[in-house]
């Protein structure tokens, strides 16, 4: 499944999603959900944890001025990317 996360991380629960997450699923940072992608983010730890594959949306991570910002753990991605996550997962989930 896909998640997209297009809220702050501080107006979203994470324990519920980390909670409901899985291997094989796809996480992606959108608009103010790429802060949840910052290194040293106390809910970034958690979600690494669960197995799942994390994204983020890299005209949001400019926008927002957090380039050099992003965990290694996070695949910056572009559109084109994010068009084949929706391909590839036929379940998706917006939060």
């Amino acid at each position: 499944m896909l998640y997209t996360v297009g809220r702050s991380p501080y107006q979203c629960d994470f324990n519920v999603i980390s909670k409901l997450l899985a291997r094989g699923d796809d996480i992606l940072f959108i608009q103010d959900g790429v802060l949840a992608g910052i290194e040293g983010n106390c809910y970034l730890s958690a979600l690494i944890s669960c197995g799942a594959a994390l994204y983020a949306l890299k005209e949001d991570i400019e926008a927002r001025g957090l380039d050099d910002q992003v965990s290694d753990k996070v695949q910056v991605i572009d559109y084109t990317d994010f068009v084949n996550l929706t391909v590839k997962h036929h379940q998706q989930f917006a939060w």
